[in-house]
């Protein structure tokens, strides 16, 4: 939403909330909600009820089951309020959120209806209101009910999930997602209230940014208004008797101070102004520079009829699709330089967005900072997000990929929904063009791979009767009108100064194979359903934007709200919380080969020969063992994955790890749980998505190539090369030192390497044979050191955990008390892989600076825990809190 205006009084107190269909209520619930009950505004149905104590925490145990009625449930609002008319010229009733088909009362007067829970509405209600008291009626119709009735006039549209939330304008993740819950309730989801004004009013500013070749910074903005003056024009010489509106931009920041004025003419409602500021301080993603912002400052009339006022920077965006040998590239350039970006899929921050408070947003975007991300993709089946979002994407430096909300399902094109769409999407153009984080608009999430590969989609579309399609038979128009033509047109009327792209995966030829990694974006979703995380390797992506892989989250997490009587991946509550297809038998198999003994695609057989999915080696005699178990696999398969695309730089532009976030407590890919506790993935990204980054990659030999390739089929890898990547504009030179060793730590081989790299160079060292030529890769490991910090060191492991001859006590630790918290020391007597303190499991509020860290013999490690409470020191480092990968040696 935007900034409230100066004029706008909040309606925010006295409301109630009742049943109108209270046959849809739980016997017991129905006469108190055929009354009402107090409610709270901005605010859902959901916690009203939850407030009132009429139903228990709906993230609880299996209370999503029990709360499904709330969605089949027409809820009324209601609030009376005292006005008197202070003699401005306009009175709107201005409604910034409304959830999600509603009929709006004054008084008992009908208003609007409304069908959109992305859009704002305004209306003039000059004569509907009363001096004194009022009454505002909000009628919210059932969304359950009411896309399903939408779904039986428009016909079947293929969609994911249960639910036809691809039917009317509420956000899809809250009818439940593979990791969402089921909560499509309805509420007045942002403020509401009366704005009174007279003369005119700002109703949009875009300042639209650019940097000439001469560094001159040049600020288009375009000023939109209303006159408060309705009147008919009774004649044509009454046509132009209107007042000219004056207007001030104001531009300040870094020692820059420039003013200019124009004015709207008596016969128009929008100008362009523009402002110029000679060697303009550049914005840039963080890594790559400052991000400096200026406030630039818009008034019409005396400066009490509009002020609108934002921070803006300094930057120019493109994209590079120009096809090149291996395929098509998807990459962006920031003030002409190459960026790699690297950063997560957002996600709604709770389930139930009218109490989500900035805290966590500050909060999720230090994860972001402090991982190294530079983009955070805000995904389509969510919410346009809040204003803050983007000033903290701004100030940060954080890159936004922002999707148009459409996702993963083909949408009716019939006239009210397009009408719908165009509304939301001009709302939102116009609203962000003022954040240079803001870097991509993307059509839809996963709509044209839908279209070109899902199984009966195309076939679901067929109408025999209707207008023939490119391929010669009838078909309903699926939503491409949006992708294709609608939002292109919008973005070069409102805003060119943004990437576009139609849709996510996209790989640039229409509807077919739009998920081919050489070519555009693409998402991984093989590995995590069905395959083994190795195949990761098999691809080779320009931008990964979406591929994850689940862990459960932090023991207090998972423990507060799942309360099976024995706790186990299988338990009625667990499974709750775990939204996944079959997603805690792909926990299973995953580990396979890697944590545990067996394949991916073993299966085993019952007493009575019916098939298990599941093996003898994927029980575990311990949860907290399990636990650990799934959270260090989702580490190391992500780990897996970014490190191998990041050894594909430049080819490779962009990952963007599924998701960041939850909404509510749930076993998903996410790398910080709902309650903002940080999964072991979370600490591995710090390393992996660091600027400067090395790895050990196999890699096929030149002889192998000249030798074995014929007609260029690329050969197996037969080396081993340390990949280094610079994504800085700094240089950087030293020493690589590249040892194989035992486990013990005895040096088998070693190489020196001395390395000068350039700006945003990336550079591949083949390894010496001899050092390469692994023993016995189960006792073994290569090591390779920097010769300073700027890089972290390189552990490249013969094997996985399952078949590595790993000492299950490897390391000593100690604790003592050190100011808010403790110290934890270690020290490693032997190898020591991914060490892990899960400090939650003592103190629900304690956090630590470090995890997932490796030791080799003979090093120590000292991390910071910070503690709410005293606690006992001996639990910090008890065998179930202070883990590492050698304790799952079985």
């Amino acid at each position: 939403m935007t900034a409230l205006p100066q004029t706008f009084v909040s309606l925010d107190e006295k409301w109630t909330v009742r049943a109108l269909n209270t046959g849809a209520v739980p016997e017991a619930l129905r006469e108190r909600l055929g009354l009402g009950i107090p409610a709270q505004v901005p605010g859902e149905v959901s916690l009203d009820l939850l407030r009132a104590r009429l139903i228990d925490d709906p993230f609880d145990g299996d209370n999503e089951t029990l709360q499904q009625w709330i969605g089949d449930v027409d809820w009324q609002y209601q609030c009376e309020f005292v006005w008197h008319d202070d003699n401005e010229e306009r009175h709107d009733l201005l409604a910034y959120g409304l959830d999600t088909v509603t009929q709006v009362l004054l008084n008992d007067r009908p208003i609007a209806s409304t069908n959109n829970y992305h859009r704002s509405y305004r209306w003039d209600v000059d004569g509907i209101l009363q001096e004194g008291e009022n009454r505002l009626t909000i009628n919210l119709a059932s969304p359950v009910r009411e896309s399903d009735v939408r779904e039986h006039r428009l016909g079947y549209y293929p969609h994911t999930e249960h639910h036809a939330f691809n039917q009317i304008r509420k956000p899809s993740y809250q009818f439940g997602w593979d990791w969402g819950i089921d909560v499509a309730g309805v509420g007045i989801c942002r403020p509401i209230g009366i704005d009174s004004w007279s003369g005119s009013r700002i109703v949009e500013v875009r300042p639209l940014v650019h940097v000439d070749s001469q560094g001159v910074g040049i600020v288009d903005t375009t000023i939109v208004i209303e006159r408060a003056d309705t009147s008919r024009v009774t004649s044509p010489s009454a046509a132009h008797t209107g007042s000219a509106v004056p207007i001030e931009i104001m531009l300040e920041g870094h020692d820059a101070h420039v003013s200019v004025t124009g004015e709207i003419k008596s016969d128009r409602n929008a100008a362009e102004l523009r402002v110029t500021i000679p060697d303009a301080h550049l914005w840039w993603p963080v890594g790559y520079g400052d991000q400096p912002l200026y406030q630039i400052r818009v008034t019409i009339g005396d400066g009490r009829q509009g002020l609108w006022q934002r921070c803006i920077g300094f930057r120019n965006v493109r994209v590079d699709t120009t096809a090149d040998a291996i395929g098509r590239p998807f990459q962006i350039y920031v003030n002409e330089v190459p960026v790699h970006c690297r950063g997560y899929n957002w996600v709604p921050v709770d389930a139930f967005m009218s109490r989500a408070g900035q805290a966590q947003y500050d909060h999720l975007f230090d994860d972001l900072v402090e991982s190294h991300s530079n983009m955070i993709r805000a995904w389509g089946g969510g919410i346009y997000e809040s204003d803050h979002f983007y000033e903290l994407a701004d100030q940060l430096g954080i890159m936004v990929w922002q999707d148009f909300a459409l996702a993963c399902a083909a949408y009716p094109e019939d006239t009210q929904t397009q009408a719908e769409i165009e509304a939301e999407a001009r709302e939102h153009i116009a609203r962000l063009s003022s954040h240079p984080s803001l870097v991509v608009w993307n059509g839809s999430n996963e709509n044209f791979v839908a279209y070109a590969d899902w199984a009966g989609f195309k076939q679901s579309l067929r109408e025999n009767d209707g207008k023939p399609n490119a391929f010669g038979y009838g078909e309903k128009g699926w939503g491409n009108y949006y992708y294709s033509t609608m939002f292109p047109k919008l973005l070069k009327e409102l805003d060119p100064t943004r990437i576009y792209l139609p849709s996510s995966p996209m790989s640039f030829t229409p509807h077919v194979d739009a998920n081919r990694d050489t070519d555009g974006t693409m998402h991984i979703w093989d590995v995590w359903n069905r395959s083994d995380y190795r195949d990761y390797a098999r691809y080779t992506p320009r931008f990964a934007d979406e591929f994850g892989y689940q862990a459960p989250p932090a023991w207090s997490t998972l423990t507060a709200v799942v309360h099976d009587r024995r706790l186990e991946p299988f338990g009625a509550q667990m499974l709750v919380h775990q939204k996944a297809a079959g997603g805690n038998y792909k926990l299973a198999r995953g580990m396979r080969s890697h944590l545990t003994p067996g394949h991916i695609n073993d299966v085993s057989y019952r007493s009575d020969g019916s098939r298990d999915w599941l093996i003898d080696s994927d029980h575990w005699d311990d949860i907290e063992d399990w636990h650990w178990a799934c959270q260090l696999q989702q580490a190391q398969a992500i780990r897996f994955g970014v490190e191998h695309m990041r050894s594909l730089e430049p080819v490779n532009a962009g990952i963007l790890i599924w998701q960041l976030n939850d909404d509510w407590p749930v076993v998903s890919w996410s790398a910080v749980d709902y309650d903002g506790r940080r999964k072991p993935l979370w600490y591995a990204s710090r390393d992996f998505f660091s600027p400067q980054f090395a790895t050990i990659q196999p890699r096929v030999s030149q002889q192998a190539m000249d030798d074995l390739s014929w007609e260029g089929v690329k050969p197996a890898c037969d080396a081993l090369a340390l990949i280094v990547c610079n994504d800085t504009l700094e240089t950087w030179k030293g020493s690589w030192s590249i040892e194989r060793r035992t486990l013990e730590g005895e040096v088998l081989a070693s190489q020196h390497i001395d390395l000068s790299l350039s700006a945003l160079e990336h550079r591949s060292i083949v390894i010496d044979e001899q050092l390469a030529s692994w023993g016995d890769n189960r006792r073994e490991i290569i090591v390779a050191t920097p010769s300073d910090s700027h890089f972290e060191r390189v552990i490249c492991n013969g094997c996985d955990v399952v078949d590595q001859y790993l000492d299950p006590e490897p390391f000593d630790a100690s604790i003592q008390p050190s100011g808010s918290g403790y110290e934890l020391t270690l020290h490693a007597r032997s190898y020591a892989r991914d060490i892990f303190c899960m400090v939650d499991k003592v103190d629900s509020a304690a956090t630590i600076d470090c995890g997932m860290v490796t030791l080799l013999p003979g090093e120590s490690a000292t991390w910071h825990i910070t503690a709410r409470k005293h606690c006992d020191v001996r639990a910090l480092i008890a065998r179930n809190v202070l883990r590492c990968a050698n304790d799952l040696r079985r």
